[in-house]
């Protein structure tokens, strides 16, 4: 007996059959190539019946799924919103799986990928052995997967976690509305958003920056003029470690964590400022509780969310509510 975790990312698709002890048995990785709507439905159907049949193949019954999906999912109705999957503001997904899974009983469970990154870590990662963690998901955008007293903290329409709309800076500015300050200042699409900004601000800066096509600036560019000692790159970076370490401090404060584990795209090259970050937080935060929590990167990588899937989906299996 086998279960399947599906994790969808605004790119890429990954899928894999776990054993019940958490062993990957068989792993598929497929590329959105800019599918949208009902197409991105359609490649997680048949990633699933490819995974399901790969499973039987070892003579192994797939007994239950859980999916990860990057933003929101009704738990009450199945639908799922994805901001960056164009026709995913109301998706129903859970619809599209039972209706290929038909009379099969397998077991399905659909949560946001920021739930699904601490349930990874706490089932195989770093998190093993926490009741109170949290997983800080840096990359295209922000948000965090809450585990009080062992149990992912969800809210009441099952939107906790969002914390990319933190309000970390003064006055507002229509800007934040889209996706919040904190992501607006440091997320992965953040951080090439205020580099753009500093270049049109800084008319004598002429350094590596400078020399990129601005329009297509991303996040991997500021990494890499940092590691070349750029200026610009050093201001834009140095602002995301307050940013980071303001909501490190808030979260300290307000959950008592054990741990926070820092994962997504960016942290990848951003583990270099954990202590930095840290040193931030430590500002900000209760005094006594700022002691209590170590920053930890994900064990997992880029896995965390495919991890938790497979986490879900044994969860249900065994603890269906």
């Amino acid at each position: 007996m086998s279960v399947i975790g599906i994790d969808l990312g605004g790119t890429k698709l990954a899928g894999a059959v776990f054993s019940n002890d958490g062993k990957i048995i068989v792993k598929e990785i497929r590329p959105l190539e800019k599918r949208t709507g009902k197409e991105v439905g359609i490649l997680i159907t048949h990633l699933i019946d490819k995974l399901i049949n790969a499973a039987e193949d070892k003579d192994d019954l797939v007994k239950s799924i859980g999916i990860s999906v990057p933003g929101i999912s009704y738990s009450k109705t199945g639908k799922v919103w994805a901001p960056n999957i164009p026709g995913w503001e109301d998706y129903p997904l859970l619809d599209d799986i039972k209706s290929v899974l038909g009379e099969k009983g397998i077991k399905i469970k659909i949560d946001s990928d920021r739930a699904c990154y601490i349930l990874g870590e706490t089932w195989q990662g770093a998190a093993i052995g926490c009741k109170d963690a949290i997983f800080l998901a840096v990359g295209t955008g922000i948000g965090a997967g809450i585990l009080i007293n062992g149990e992912v903290l969800r809210g009441s329409n099952d939107i906790a976690g969002a914390i990319g709309w933190l309000a970390l800076d003064r006055p507002f500015d229509e800007k934040y509305i889209q996706c919040g300050c904190f992501e607006y200042h440091a997320s992965g699409e953040g951080i090439a958003k205020v580099a753009k900004e500093f270049l049109a601000e800084d008319k004598t800066y002429n350094g590596i920056l400078r020399k990129k096509n601005i329009e297509a600036l991303s996040a991997y560019d500021i990494f890499d003029a940092y590691g070349k000692s750029d200026y610009l790159a050093e201001k834009v970076l140095n602002q995301a470690v307050e940013f980071w370490g303001m909501t490190a401090a808030n979260l300290v404060s307000l959950f008592n964590p054990e741990k926070i584990i820092w994962g997504g795209g960016v942290f990848g090259p951003a583990l270099q400022f954990l202590n930095d970050i840290k040193a931030e937080a430590k500002k900000w935060a209760q005094p006594i509780s700022i002691t209590q929590v170590t920053f930890e990167g994900a064990k997992l990588g880029n896995d965390s969310g495919l991890y938790g899937a497979g986490f879900l989906a044994l969860k249900n299996l065994f603890h269906s509510n």
